[in-house]
């Protein structure tokens, strides 16, 4: 297995026998390059194609290079270095793609943090994966820097175009590298002196096999986990998945409606360095100003969550979507009246892809019209192969049930600061476990039956209820408290906290979402958003709580009473 170590001692070792890895590559699943020179290769053939499309106008792939290379330069002046671990909490726009972009080109690794998390989280990610910088909006950056002295490292973006310093110096573990909270943001203009990339020509241009990007999901207490991917893996593998969504459409543009921080908000990277796309971001949605940017920059492939396109879809607006030749849909179930709805609105089937951060990826492109509850289309062994096997790890025969196992080019190395996990997730031989429940049918198609982990996925967020369910017991007015899902038409689900109270013990709803916010420092959208309470909890014959019987009951509740108690739509 290969080692790779981080300047600050980061260890993530390559899960994936070599001798793979390299007949991915001799079979050309793999380009065997990094990020940024695939980059390159895309700015020198056409340097005025639009390459990002954000609120602050146009920026072309020349444009964009001279960004990244002013901004490698400013990041190397603050102490960045290769094979440090720089995280970037920005919205989507052209600042996180030039970060991205400038880490690559310096040979350091991508952190993207999702706006949405809270600075306690930004952090706690950066210290478990030893990273050097944390580059953040400018007030944000003040703020972790007043209430973290000591721990972080952090470099402001702030809205000016002109690189400055002078904010507050901020400390980290030990001194800061440059003592400041410095602007890494790069000039838009054109290349000359001083935006030289630095190393030149010759820089030393990292192993394709070896770290470019972490990227998050959530572990089963509901605690973010990170997953280490190489350049080779994201252009190569995941390069092939988008490149079967753009399906020949050249040059595509990608109106990203994810956080590019994402998981599935990833392909918008690739789909700019590995198929020269445009890519048209904005950094918060919104359904009737979505439809509008579709009219005005007309992009060829929307991508979003169902939840997402369900609210497009059902906005009463006039807005011209005729350049779209794609709908794609990941994050959350595709569910029949979605698919339906864009069907009706856009003129365009759904696109549905399975995946996960974990490495895993199957989906419909092929034939995008066909739609059937459970599909997650044809595997394709450019992507990952996928295996259908039983609790020991046999294959089992195809239309027979199992947990669905993935292995191929789009495989990451392995969990960053987790042994544990990839101790539970990870086989012997490289292939990710996805604690999913599927089955490979005699044609070939997969189809996703159910999760082996509890999970409650709402609006395209994965919550796991456990940690919910832990903090809920330690009030002293619960005796029992249980988190299911429950459907929702807007979100797919939301989560239900079934709670038994303690003898004598009458908690409100509202004293309950207080508890888990104010006492445990619960993000917002961590929350359940109703809670009903019950004298028992059903139990099965084993003596268990009966989580069937319990979701019932709490769907049937919450159609009796339609309010949600945090009141955010989120």
């Amino acid at each position: 297995m290969t080692t790779w170590t981080s300047a600050e001692g980061l260890v993530l070792t390559d899960l994936v026998p070599a001798a793979l890895r390299a007949d991915w590559v001799a079979r050309g699943w793999c380009p065997d390059r990094d990020l940024y020179s695939l980059f390159l290769e895309r700015v020198r053939a056409h340097p005025g194609r639009d390459a990002v499309v954000d609120e602050r106008g146009t920026l072309s792939y020349a444009d964009l290079d001279g960004r990244v290379r002013a901004t490698a330069a400013l990041l190397t002046a603050h102490g960045v270095r290769e094979r440090d671990v720089v995280g970037v909490l920005l919205p989507n726009g052209r600042d996180a793609t030039t970060l991205d972009l400038a880490a690559a080109a310096l040979g350091a690794v991508v952190l993207p943090v999702p706006p949405g998390r809270s600075d306690a989280d930004a952090l706690g990610l950066l210290t478990r994966a030893r990273g050097a910088l944390l580059v953040t909006e400018g007030p944000r950056a003040a703020r972790i820097a007043r209430a973290h002295r000591g721990r972080a490292r952090v470099a402001a973006v702030d809205a000016v175009t002109a690189p400055h310093t002078g904010a507050p110096a901020c400390q980290g573990p030990g001194e800061p590298r440059d003592g400041t909270v410095a602007d890494v943001r790069g000039s838009a203009g054109p290349r000359g002196a001083g935006e030289r990339l630095p190393g030149g020509p010759g820089r030393n241009r990292p192993d394709p096999e070896s770290p470019a990007r972490v990227l998050l999901s959530s572990g089963s207490e509901g605690e973010p986990t990170m997953v280490a991917y190489s350049h080779n893996a994201m252009a190569g593998g995941r390069g092939s998945y988008v490149g079967a969504l753009i399906r020949g459409q050249e040059p595509p543009r990608v109106l990203l409606l994810v956080s590019t921080a994402s998981s599935f908000g990833s392909l918008g990277l690739v789909a700019l360095v590995r198929h020269g796309a445009t890519l048209v971001t904005s950094e918060r949605f919104d359904p009737g100003g979505t439809l509008e940017t579709i009219e005005r920059h007309r992009p060829t492939h929307l991508v979003g969550v169902p939840t997402m396109l369900r609210r497009m879809a059902l906005l009463d607006h006039g807005a011209d979507t005729s350049s779209l030749t794609a709908v794609v849909a990941s994050g959350a179930p595709l569910h029949g009246e979605v698919y339906d709805l864009c069907v009706r609105r856009f003129g365009r089937p759904v696109v549905n892809v399975y995946g996960s951060t974990d490495g895993v990826n199957c989906h419909t492109a092929r034939d995008p019209w066909r739609w059937e509850p459970g599909l997650a289309g044809r595997p394709d062994p450019a992507v990952a192969r996928i295996s259908v096997r039983d609790r020991e790890g046999r294959p089992v025969a195809p239309g027979e049930l199992g947990e669905v196992w993935a292995l191929g080019p789009m495989t990451p190395l392995c969990h960053v600061a987790a042994p544990a996990l990839d101790r539970e997730r990870r086989s012997g031989e490289g292939w990710v476990r996805t604690g999913d429940v599927g089955r490979l049918g005699g044609d070939g198609d997969l189809w996703v039956v159910d999760r082996l982990r509890r999970t409650v996925i709402r609006g395209g967020v994965t919550l796991y209820p456990a940690r919910v369910e832990d903090a809920l017991s330690a009030h002293p007015g619960v005796d029992e408290a249980h988190c299911v899902p429950v459907p929702d038409p807007d979100l797919g689900e939301r989560m239900c906290a079934c709670v038994r109270p303690s003898p004598g013990a009458a908690p409100t709803e509202e004293e309950l979402l207080a508890h888990l916010r104010d006492r445990h420092g619960m993000d917002t959208r961590l929350l359940p958003e109703h809670v009903l309470f019950l004298p028992s909890v059903p139990l099965g014959p084993t003596g268990k709580v009966c989580t069937g019987t319990l979701t019932r009951m709490a769907a049937e509740a919450v159609r009796a009473r339609t309010t949600v108690l945090t009141g955010d739509p989120r």
